[in-house]
């Protein structure tokens, strides 16, 4: 990637933020799904695309895809919550759908595969239109198995469509192993379907952008659909209160010596773009804004059936 301040700023912005957004929900709700290990996917796919350009992210990332488009903060936060003054008015979560006015397509269904399809549907709307703009599909290894995962990938290609797929590759699928789930290397799957396949360390931030901006500039050209493999690890639990007893607390300490945030730290501190001390300021402003969105968000009302049932509901008038 070219050397930009503000772009290595911003990223580790965004995987600070990723961070703090765990210490903050984590502490609230159990059933919270952590990032830890993983923010470096994170910053690298979803920092810097254009306003116009939709993104089917993984629920694992979908509140960082949506504060990365411009998304407010209390207002996700009261989506976690279930509030009115939510995005979706109390009706869905924002880790599970993004605010649809930011181009953030939702796991509506509550169903993973799906989004690769509508992320591809996008791209095509984006070609026939004749507008410059991508899709990006964020989902995990277990969702790489998914018949409609391989639909959309296919289309995407036949049609030459301007779409990015990442798989957001944690080797764990809630409690099933990456060699029990998924046969051979995701990244070399794009081969049959005729598109780049690209396997990065996904706990690199530079290699990801790296893959990123080459796979949204080919997209942009019109060149096609890209498969990129984000080879990170789920250090924490499917969720909080997870009694993980099915993993080998070595594998865990292993991967948790390679924390992406830490490796990135040292490398803005030896490039002298930033600071140690300026890194620490930041990491507390950031758990400090986001702990007092979620306090903020608390006090805000809940919604009534009636609202629920009314408001911005669309149907045909009745016959006569």
């Amino acid at each position: 990637m070219t050397r930009d301040n503000r772009i290595l700023e911003g990223m580790y912005r965004l995987m600070s933020l990723t961070r703090a957004l765990d210490q903050v929900l984590g502490k609230h709700d159990g059933h919270w799904h952590g990032l830890e290990g993983e923010e470096a996917v994170m910053a690298a796919v979803y920092y810097g695309l254009r306003d116009t350009d939709v993104v089917a992210p993984h629920y694992r990332g979908a509140v960082t895809a949506a504060l990365a488009k411009g998304a407010d903060t209390r207002r996700l936060m009261a989506g976690f919550l279930g509030k009115t003054t939510a995005y979706h008015k109390g009706r869905h979560r924002s880790d599970v759908c993004g605010p649809p006015e930011l181009n953030l397509i939702g796991l509506y269904g509550g169903s993973l595969g799906p989004p690769l399809g509508y992320a591809a549907g996008a791209a095509l709307a984006a070609k026939l239109d004749g507008r410059d703009d991508v899709a990006v599909a964020v989902f995990g290894d277990g969702t790489s198995s998914r018949g409609d995962c391989h639909e959309a990938m296919n289309m995407a290609a036949v049609k030459s469509l301007p779409v990015v797929f990442v798989c957001q590759n944690n080797q764990i699928a809630i409690s099933t192993p990456l060699d029990a789930g998924v046969g051979g290397p995701i990244a070399a799957r794009a081969e049959g379907f005729g598109m780049p396949g690209i396997a990065v360390d996904g706990n690199d931030v530079l290699a990801m952008r790296d893959a990123m901006d080459g796979a949204i500039a080919r997209a942009r050209a019109g060149d096609g659909p890209t498969l990129i493999e984000a080879e990170t690890y789920r250090v924490a639990g499917h969720f909080y209160s997870d009694t993980e007893d099915y993993r080998d607390a070595q594998e865990i300490a292993r991967w948790r010596a390679k924390d992406p945030v830490a490796r990135y730290r040292r490398f803005l501190i030896d490039e002298g773009v930033m600071s140690e001390a300026g890194m620490d300021a930041l990491d507390a402003e950031l758990v400090a804004e986001v702990d007092a969105a979620f306090t903020a968000a608390q006090a805000d009302p809940v919604p009534t059936p009636e609202t629920l049932d009314a408001e911005d509901v669309f149907a045909a008038e009745a016959a006569r």
